[in-house]
């Protein structure tokens, strides 16, 4: 049997409060567990159409449908008036996801100062977002999450040595190939690697022939028993625009044989963990730069 680790991603206030339950309702008809990473501070991502000025960002725009892939409360949320704090206003989302059975990671505090300021943050800064969210998400669920994921793949070493000093199993920060341990100025850190290895929605549609028609079956192409093979969905587009998309892609998967697990589930033999740097590149579909395992 082929195994899929299945990430979901929440970046927003309505992907929390009506993107994660339709995506906890498909995965207990399903009887799938997931790991489902959350951000939990301010919503403010409609700061983003700033971005508009970038021509690969409004390709990107363009090509995804963006407004009608996320909705219009979504794309100027946070511009006008401050985004609410997701973790204060859909902790019952988020508790029952986590009562369901599902891992819980931390995603981000704002998602959007993240991805927009991180090569400028300092150490101070870094901690504080994580002993931020990671503070919520605890209060949340009864316990501290244990594993993360930085937002927008945008991770860096001294993130990576932060996130030491943080009882994570696991961080998620990176797009690579196998699970491995980072390297930081020749040492190796204790927190294992499980990159994303698939494309995600909005990196692939639109380009290349690939539509709602036959997207499902590009991404369950890529699939491959003999590799490490780890899909992000995000709550606002598979668990809202693409629920049907998705709910097709998961009952197909499971017809061919593929089991869907969390991604903690593939921590199995530490032994076989290699080691790798993490190294800033550009992938297909993605504007700006994302953090990667050194092949």
């Amino acid at each position: 049997m082929t195994t899929l680790g299945l990430r979901i991603d929440v970046d927003t206030f309505r992907g929390t409060r009506h993107g994660v339950p339709n995506l906890c309702k498909l995965l207990a008809e399903q009887g799938i567990k997931a790991s489902f990473f959350f951000s939990v501070g301010p919503d403010n991502m409609g700061r983003h159409l700033r971005r508009l000025i970038r021509p690969d960002f409004l390709r990107k725009m363009l090509r995804s449908k963006a407004s009608s892939l996320y909705g219009w409360d979504i794309v100027f949320k946070g511009t006008l008036w401050p985004g609410p704090v997701i973790g204060q206003k859909s902790a019952d989302r988020i508790r029952a996801a986590s009562d369901a059975g599902h891992e819980i990671g931390f995603h981000a505090w704002d998602h959007h100062a993240w991805q927009e300021n991180i090569d400028r943050m300092d150490k101070d800064a870094v901690q504080g977002f994580i002993a931020a969210g990671v503070e919520m998400l605890a209060g949340i669920t009864g316990h501290p999450p244990l594993c993360s994921a930085a937002p927008a793949w945008k991770c860096n070493d001294l993130v990576l040595l932060e996130k030491e000093k943080f009882p994570f199993r696991y961080n998620s920060d990176c797009r690579g190939q196998s699970i491995f341990y980072p390297v930081v100025a020749g040492k190796t850190l204790s927190q294992p690697q499980i990159p994303v290895t698939l494309p995600t929605y909005d990196e692939v549609i639109g380009q290349n022939g690939i539509s709602g028609q036959n997207y499902n079956d590009c991404i369950l192409s890529l699939i491959r028993p003999e590799r490490l093979n780890v899909l992000t969905v995000h709550a606002e587009a598979e668990g809202i625009a693409c629920f049907s998309l998705f709910e097709h892609f998961v009952k197909k998967a499971q017809s061919q044989g593929i089991n869907f697990v969390p991604l903690g589930a593939l921590l199995t033999d530490a032994s076989c963990f290699r080691q790798s740097v993490i190294v800033k590149k550009e992938i297909p579909g993605r504007e700006g730069w994302v953090s990667c395992q050194e092949i």
